[in-house]
Order: C-alpha cells, then structure tokens, then sequence
C-alpha cells in the first residue's frame, strides 16, 4: 500500500528579512485511500506544508524526511515528485496566457505515464470528466485558467487530478471562492477519484463545510507550524463550534 509519510518536517520561506521558519516539526502518515483534512487559522503553515511537499523553490526543507511510497521526496525536483504520484490542486491556480486546456492536459499526461495517450481513448477521456464537472467543451480550446471564474479554476484543477490519476493528492483550500452548487460538483470529482484510483488526499480547508461533501478519515489542527491536536470527523466539528481560541492561548502553539 502507498504511502506518504512525513517526519520531523522544518520548513522556511525566503523573505526580505531571511529565512522565516514556518513548520516547527510536522509528523503526518498517509496511507493509499485515506483522507486526512488540515485545518487551522491563518498564518499556522498549512499551505506552506502543501507548496513544501510539491517542491516549491520559494519554500527550503531544513531537516526532516518526506518519503513516498519509500521514495525520498526531498531528493526530488517539482516534476520528478509529480512523476512518482504527487498532484497538487493550488489555492490559486496561475493561468497561462497561449497554451490550451487540452494541450497542457495531453503535455503533462505525457510527462507523467512516460508516454502519450493513446488520442481516441483521451479525447474521450477528457470529454467525460469535462462533462461530469459542468465545463463546457469549448474550455478544452481556451488558454489555461486564463479569464477563468475562481469556480471554472477550482474545477480545473480537479479535472487534472481525475485525468492525471496521482497516488497522493494535496488539495490547498480547493473550496476558497466556491459556491454551493460548485462546492458540491468538486467535491464529487474528488470523491470519483477516490472510489476509481484509491488516491490518498490530504485537503487542506478553514471550514467545514467542504468536510459535509469528502468524509474525512482522521482531522489535525495545525497551529504555528506544527500538528497541535489530531482526531476523527468529530473534530471538525468541534473547530467549527468552538474555532481555534483554544489552541492559541492555552499555549499549544508555543
């Protein structure tokens, strides 16, 4: 069974000022077909952890181990990670002015399996998943992200993670800016991805709401860099309830 896991992560980011620490020590298992939710409140590091473990060059790794499936992910570059099962749906997903949906989509299932698919069965592949998330086909032809909604974006991303079928999916706040009815279609591509692959997600959220659509396995709080509490559903609801107060001044996240 897949796994990724994560021991003792420290993370910094590059500001004017120098290196900010921002994860204090990050312990996390994820298993294959497991759904894990990071809630917490601004600025306690939970997109910081997604950006990390996608290998972003602004965030540096300073000790700790990543390991997929006994893979050393540190070791990796941002598309050798991506190669070996990782996908990450971004909070804000950038767009890029001259190159097509279906082109990207084609390019990096390409990268990804080693070889082109086979166009017949793609075609119809991307069809279907456009069709099952509400997007119009003329998306296909239309510059990536560019003059998209912040719904059209989100469900963008989702289209690549049923397409491209990683291991492990980290999904940065993918309900930020979403209606009901789009919350509501997201969140069952996610849910067909899980029932068709067994991907591991890892969804990063504020609220709850979200959490109603994807049931999650095991919740954690994460407060200033670090895993403060851990527990089931039940958990989200209590933060929903009772928020965070808890947790920023009885000291857990000295």
């Amino acid at each position: 069974m897949p796994t990724l896991e994560i021991r003792d992560l420290h993370v910094s980011v590059e500001t004017k000022e120098g290196p900010k620490p921002i994860l204090r020590g990050v312990d996390l298992t994820i298993n294959s077909g497991e759904t894990h939710a990071i809630m917490g409140p601004n600025g306690s590091g939970k997109s910081t952890l997604a950006y990390s473990l996608a290998g972003h060059p602004k965030y540096e790794i300073t000790s700790g181990t990543v390991t997929l499936d006994g893979q050393d992910l540190v070791a990796m570059s941002a598309d050798e990670r991506a190669r070996a099962g990782l996908f990450l749906a971004m909070q804000y997903p950038v767009e890029v002015p001259g190159v097509s949906v279906s082109n990207f989509l084609r390019t990096a299932k390409t990268a990804i399996d080693g070889e082109a698919p086979a166009l017949r069965t793609w075609i119809k592949d991307v069809d279907g998943a456009m069709q099952r998330l509400r997007m119009d086909s003329a998306f296909a032809e239309r510059s990536v992200n560019e003059g998209f909604s912040g719904g059209e974006k989100k469900r963008h991303e989702i289209l690549q993670m049923e397409l491209l079928k990683p291991q492990f999916a980290i999904l940065d706040e993918t309900d930020s800016g979403l209606d009901v009815d789009a919350l509501r279609i997201v969140s069952e591509g996610v849910n067909r991805a899980k029932e068709s692959t067994d991907v591991g997600v890892l969804l990063i959220t504020h609220y709850t709401r979200i959490l109603r659509y994807i049931q999650p396995d095991f919740v954690h709080v994460f407060v200033d860099g670090r895993i403060a509490e851990e527990g089931g559903p039940e958990l989200a609801e209590r933060l929903e309830n009772e928020g965070y107060d808890r947790f920023l001044t009885s000291g857990a996240s000295a």
